[in-house]
């Protein structure tokens, strides 16, 4: 008997191996055929190691620009049709609309996960308005369309992308709870480290979070926030190295670079912070909370989901390097013992409704709906 053939799509194979690992590891033990679409790059070697087959494809996740697009809408046809999955998982912007226009060319069962809105859904414009266009045409047929909060899946319902019935909630990634332990917070006899976890970029905050910093420095005299991410990223709200290296020579923070285990950096923070204008459901606290670490964030979209103020962490408003300042101030003024029952909760949060298990087994349920279905055409 043949054994269900599962593709995944994505910008980059990164993304799925760390988001998505969990679900891939699972379909493998179910004796799956597992496919990766996405542009090769460190993970590759990883997933093939794992029995994944990695297919290279082109995605440019800069813009908008029709005929790359549209040459990826075709690679991925021609990619369907030489598979021939039982059904194809699409994740991040242009596989989602473009994946899904192909799929259904092809006659392939798809599913749709909006991890995030991405920079085209926080600025009114020309790129908004073809971005929505573009979700409601692809999204159209899908039997079921994943979102990873409910302020997506409502604006998507509210603005015509998609049907309310079609709308299918999971937690977002969810984290990986044996992996991610808790630790007990760092001393306050040394220096007190707020730490950011996620790509330099504009939209994540970090021009805040700078500003924050030099608001906090004559207050907390310890306090050192650090940054741990990719610069320069294929993004366009990306900061560069020369802004890291300016704030560093500043003495504003101290740049951390990037790792693939973010676990002993987690484990030298006080807290973990995350000044997002707009979030899908972020692993990078959820990895934090996991860990037991308190959590100070936006109150926007995704970061709300995660943070609840006052027991595990702290919002504030976006947009707002002195709100940000504020709170940071107020958390690092609290007594120890009150950090330290809001990293309790953060952990306790994750275990209730963040684990990767509880998420895999969601996806596991659909994919085996969905290959039920009878195919168009």
């Amino acid at each position: 008997m043949t054994p269900l053939r599962v593709v995944l799509v994505a910008n980059t194979t990164w993304n799925l191996a760390h988001f998505r690992g969990g679900l891939i590891a699972a379909l493998l033990a179910q004796g799956r055929e597992v496919h990766v679409l996405a542009p090769p790059d460190a993970a590759t070697a990883s997933l093939t190691a794992l029995g994944v087959q990695c297919h290279p494809i082109a995605v440019d996740s800069q813009g908008t620009h029709p005929r790359r697009d549209a040459a990826l809408c075709w690679a991925l046809w021609r990619a369907y049709r030489r598979i021939k999955p039982d059904v194809v998982l699409h994740y991040t912007i242009k596989p989602v609309i473009y994946g899904a226009l192909a799929a259904r060319l092809a006659g392939v069962p798809s599913l749709a996960t909006i991890t995030g809105l991405g920079t085209a859904f926080l600025r009114d414009g020309w790129l908004n308005r073809l971005a929505k266009g573009l979700y409601r045409v692809a999204l159209a047929p899908a039997p079921v369309v994943m979102f990873q909060n409910p302020d997506d899946s409502r604006l998507f319902v509210e603005q015509g992308l998609v049907r309310a019935a079609q709308v299918r909630e999971v937690a977002g990634s969810g984290v990986d709870i044996a992996r991610f332990t808790p630790s007990p917070l760092p001393s306050d006899e040394g220096r007190r480290v707020v730490l950011f976890v996620g790509r330099l970029l504009r939209d994540k905050g970090v021009l805040e979070l700078v500003d924050a910093a030099r608001q906090l420095r004559s207050q907390w005299p310890k306090v050192q926030v650090c940054l741990l991410g990719g610069v320069g990223v294929a993004n366009r709200s990306a900061l560069g190295a020369a802004d890291v290296a300016a704030w560093q020579a500043e003495g504003v923070i101290e740049y951390w670079g990037e790792t693939d285990d973010v676990r002993p950096a987690l484990a030298q923070a006080e807290c973990v912070v995350l000044p997002s204008y707009r979030e899908g459901t972020p692993r990078t606290l959820l990895e934090a909370a996991a860990m037991g670490r308190p959590l100070i964030a936006t109150d926007v979209p995704g970061c709300r989901e995660v943070v609840q103020h006052g027991k595990n962490g702290l919002l504030c408003q976006s947009h707002s390097a002195d709100a940000l300042a504020a709170a940071l101030s107020a958390f690092l003024a609290l007594p120890r013992a009150t950090r330290e029952q809001m990293g309790e909760a953060a952990r306790l949060g994750v275990v209730q409704r963040f684990n990767q298990q509880n998420v895999v087994q969601t996806y596991m349920d659909v994919i085996s709906h969905m290959v039920e279905l009878p195919r168009d055409g």
